[in-house]
């Protein structure tokens, strides 16, 4: 039989203050209690009549006034409970002014005092923990689907760092994990080393700490792993290079215990310029990168999509590519798959109409879902979104968390303001979840749900269409001698692009693709447009590749 929790709530004395307290009861409720919400300014003997019927295991009291009349109520709160025997019943929690809060520590009663400035961490504590000496191994959990389970029904953190230099980073790292505001910290190499890390040979020495931390070695990593086992003990990831994906996946499993691996579908080719392998046999590498974190037992997100969206391609083809991602890597064996959802991409799309897209890519994948193959869903900002002028890019990066809070994400993809400037600095990441936390508190709980919305709902239909029309055009170029299944097939998909399926007009010029498609954004949609700015519809455009 499961456990009655119960958590009594109310502002005491002449505090008429409850909002905090209200939404204290409505996030303990997730957590299966049962609230009871007593209201504004309650006299003290009827909180204690409250808490003798009720029995709770939490009572969460607000007091927000004068400093004088705080003494007064905490020594009558104190003294009442104490004649009661009340004192050691209870987890009590006091919500205050910071003013205040040096004032209630001194009469012993409230085990947790909030006044504003608490991380998600101790909020969370102060509901699920049940003894002070929990051990690090359970309250801060290990594996990502743990961590997801234990903060819910927040959303993980995560960000990106990697300073120029392996010290500076390793310094980052500890100041991060010490701030208590990030969960997952994914650590950004260079690109020599993403390219060049197992043939060192090959290394550009004039661009060492070229976009990120110059990891050369198996320990470098492990003292970075190392730097970050303080304060909330974040997961640790890692890019999974562009070259010799399988040895990084293992390399990776071994020294940073890695969260869970992020690898391309058809990227990090000649398609990109970020490794010279061909489209063909990228695929096929990126697949066998895609089973080895299988086995480890490793999740896996697939980083395709918004490739595409970047290089303008049609909502359409990131759509479709969104799907073919996701299949790749249950084909692949992964039990947990990380599916991210890359927002305010391109820049001028609508949020109607990103929304749509993002709604039709979660209504693509989630048949694919079982019990061999969990899907999380993980939100961020666009990379191209955010604005040089630091002020600008806060608005920004607090406007596309709230947006991606509508697909009710289990991981948030922080990006912060300051990384379309530079490298960005362990304060501004700090700063940056700050912005989101914030964001968090007042959205989160009972936010609307915008995909009943008309206009998005119609949206949402087209896109599910086209890509199904595109998924088709692909099957129907499938030779039998590329295997049995078109969707997984390296020498299909690689067709699908040269023939211009997948297409984007960005390629124009790369020898190994098509690049023929034009887009142009028509009232916040982003759609396929023919030489005259007439839009045309996918059934039209692949018309030579459904008739067979």
């Amino acid at each position: 039989m499961a456990e009655n929790k119960i958590i009594v709530g109310a502002s005491l004395g002449n505090c008429v203050h409850v909002a905090g307290i209200y939404r204290f009861l409505s996030l303990a409720e997730e957590y299966q209690y049962t609230s009871y919400f007593l209201g504004p300014a309650i006299p003290i003997n009827q909180l204690i009549q409250c808490i003798k019927e009720k029995k709770p295991q939490r009572v969460i009291v607000g007091y927000r006034l004068s400093d004088d009349s705080a003494r007064t109520l905490f020594a009558e709160l104190h003294q009442q409970l104490e004649e009661n025997h009340l004192l050691d019943q209870s987890t009590y929690i006091l919500s205050c002014t910071p003013a205040l809060k040096p004032i209630a520590q001194s009469f012993g009663i409230f085990k947790y005092i909030f006044c504003g400035k608490e991380s998600f961490d101790e909020i969370l504590e102060s509901i699920y923990q049940t003894t002070q000496d929990i051990s690090l191994d359970k309250k801060y959990p290990s594996t990502l689907p743990e961590r997801i389970l234990i903060k819910k029904p927040f959303p993980l953190l995560r960000h990106h760092f990697g300073r120029p230099s392996l010290e500076e980073t390793i310094h980052g790292v500890t100041q991060i994990s010490l701030s208590k505001t990030i969960d997952v910290i994914s650590l950004g190499p260079d690109q020599n080393a993403q390219e060049y890390f197992f043939e060192p040979k090959k290394m550009k020495a004039d661009e060492s700490g070229a976009g990120g931390v110059p990891i050369r070695s198996r320990n470098d990593l492990e003292r970075i792993y190392a730097a970050s086992r303080v304060g909330n003990y974040p997961l640790l990831r890692c890019y999974s290079g562009t070259n010799h994906l399988e040895d990084w996946a293992q390399l990776l499993f071994e020294t940073i215990h890695i969260a869970w691996g992020a690898v391309p579908l058809t990227w990090y080719s000649q398609l990109d310029g970020r490794s010279q392998r061909s489209i063909k046999t990228a695929i096929a590498e990126n697949q066998k990168a895609m089973q080895r974190y299988a086995t480890l037992g490793v999740p896996l997100e697939v980083n395709e999509s918004h490739q595409w969206s970047l290089r303008d391609a049609p909502d359409s083809v990131a759509c479709a590519a969104f799907f073919l991602a996701a299949y790749n890597a249950k084909k692949a064996g992964a039990k947990y798959y990380i599916a991210q959802y890359m927002l305010n991409t391109p820049n001028g799309i609508s949020p109607r109409a990103d929304l749509a897209k993002m709604f039709a890519k979660k209504e693509l994948i989630a048949p694919l879902q079982d019990e061999n193959f969990t899907i999380f869903t993980q939100t961020r900002g666009g990379l191209a979104h955010f604005s040089t002028n630091m002020n600008i890019a806060k608005g920004q990066l607090g406007a596309s968390t709230a947006l991606g809070l509508v697909l009710k994400p289990d991981i948030i993809h922080v990006v912060g303001y300051s990384e379309a400037d530079h490298l960005i600095y362990p304060h501004e990441i700090i700063e940056s979840a700050e912005i989101v936390q914030g964001v968090i508190k007042d959205l989160l709980i009972d936010f609307p749900d915008w995909e009943m919305d008309q206009v998005i709902l119609e949206e949402k239909e087209r896109l599910i269409n086209e890509a199904r029309i595109l998924l088709e055009a692909i099957k129907n170029i499938h030779q039998n001698a590329d295997g049995d299944d078109p969707w997984v097939s390296p020498s299909t998909l690689a067709r699908a692009i040269q023939k211009g399926i997948l297409d984007a007009p960005h390629l124009l010029g790369n020898p190994q693709a098509c690049g023929q498609v034009r887009t142009r954004i028509i009232k916040g949609v982003l759609r396929v447009v023919d030489q005259s700015g007439k839009i045309i519809e996918e059934k039209d455009r692949l018309k030579n590749f459904l008739e067979s």
